[in-house]
This record gives C-alpha cells, structure tokens and sequence, in this order.
C-alpha cells in the first residue's frame, strides 16, 4: 500500500512538472523580472549577413546535458524587445536552444521600428533567417535540427520561412497571416497555426492555405481559440480570461509540436 502511495505521488509530481514545463511564456508586463530572474545563459552576438552587414541576435541556452535542437524565435511589429527575448528564454527553459534574430538590425531608411519591420522585403526576410539557422545549426550544443516560431508579422514571416527554407524541421505560426498559395508548393516543413477566434484580419487568410497545402500533401496543422484576440501571447489578461487560455492551451500545442519534430 505504501508502495502504491508513493507511486501515485511521482506521478502527480511528474504530471505537476510537466505541466510547469509547458506554461505559457511571460505576458509583456511580466517579461522584466522574467529575464532578470533567469538562471539561464543568454548572450547577444553578431552574425554576419551575405551583403556584409552584421545582425544583432539574442541567443538563449537550455540547462541540459545534451545537444539541444534549435528554435528561430521571430519578433513582433514592434521589433526586437523585451518581450520577445523574454519568449527566447522561455522556450529555452523548455530545452530548445533559442536563436532571436533583431530582423531590422542595420537596416537602412527612415521611420520607427515598425515602419522599418512592416517594410522589409520578403527576400530579405527570408536571407536574414536562414543567416540566423544556419548559426544556430552549427552551434556546438546543437542537434543540427531547427524550427522557427513567430508573432503577428513574426508569425506572418515564420510562415513565410517555411515555403523557402526547404531544410526547415518544423514551424509554428501564431497569428500571421498566410503568404500567397502559389508558393505553398515549396513547404517541406510541417507548419502548426495558432490563431485567435476574433481576428477576421488573419483568419481569412488560413482557408486558401490549408486547402493548397492539404492538396499538395504537406502536412498544416492548426488551433483557433475562441473568444481570443489577435496577440493572445503578448496580452494574456486580456478578453475576459480567453486570451489566457488561448495562450495557456497554445503554448502546450507549440511545444508539444517542436518537441514532436524536433526531438525525434
């Protein structure tokens, strides 16, 4: 009996663990202390781009005695901020080395971030993450194996990467819209969407996606929350709770995903 007690207690301990394991990365008001609490290491580096300029990119590791398959974390509109870091070392903390990439890093012209990042061209785009890949796929505490992940434009663009970049392993697209079918052909990848119920904007772009990719045989997954607005993972409080499940049952679908892919 007491044998029987223990054994049903490392399993609630195990199925506690597991669940802490795949809670949703800090909202942007909990990012700050995320990052300054962090035991994990995280560096920023340089990698140089074919046309000579360099790419600023915030690298995090997993505390793990193994190789780890490589994750390319996307930023947002806003660019390259706390709060995309600070999803960086979350994804870390879940065993994946992360590989964020300031996607507008020297990037010439005038006006603010986001006008700089809604104005980068695909091809660039797309040069810039395969630089940021390949880095994270020579690292020595890699496995040689990378996904991408990306937000609204970074979620727009992860989608983007994965119909160019046939040596893709995996790739997770929350609430990006879908590049136009014509490429679909190109995906090799399997692509996982996380979206939310009330964002018209981004979901009428998915059917014409999934129906190409599902007749070209390429593997399109896809979650839609109800009730959750476009952001879900940026603004957890928000929507009446529904925003906070969205990003709650969604991180849990991205990791799994990752770690199907990734870690086989």
């Amino acid at each position: 009996m007491q044998n029987l007690t223990r054994g049903l207690l490392m399993v609630l301990v195990a199925g506690w663990a597991s669940a802490q394991n795949v809670a949703p990365p800090p909202d942007v008001d909990a990012v700050e202390g995320a990052l300054k609490n962090s035991p994990r290491h995280g560096e920023f580096i340089f990698i140089d781009l074919p046309n000579g300029k360099k790419m600023k990119t915030w690298v995090v590791y997993p505390e793990r005695s193994d190789k780890a398959p490589v994750v390319v974390v996307i930023h947002e509109i806003f660019g390259m901020t706390d709060w995309a870091n600070g999803v960086a070392d979350h994804l870390a903390s879940q065993g994946f080395i992360a590989v964020a990439p300031d996607m507008i890093y020297e990037i010439d012209g005038d006006g603010n971030a986001m006008t700089k990042v809604r104005n980068l061209p695909h091809d660039e785009r797309v040069k810039r993450l395969n630089a940021a890949r390949e880095y994270g796929m020579n690292l020595p505490a890699a496995t040689g194996k990378v996904g991408s992940i990306g937000f609204c434009w970074g979620g727009t663009t992860s989608f983007l990467f994965a119909v160019n970049q046939s040596g893709l392993n995996a790739a997770v697209v929350c609430y990006g819209s879908s590049p136009d079918t014509a490429l679909m052909k190109n995906a090799k990848a399997p692509i996982l969407g996380l979206y939310a119920g009330d964002d018209a904007r981004v979901n009428t772009t998915i059917e014409a996606a999934e129906a190409e990719l599902k007749k070209l045989g390429k593997s399109f997954e896809k979650e839609i929350y109800p009730g959750a607005g476009h952001g879900f993972f940026r603004q957890q409080k928000g929507r009446d709770g529904a925003n906070m499940e969205a990003a709650t049952k969604g991180w849990e679908r991205a990791v799994t995903f990752f770690r199907e892919h990734l870690e086989e």
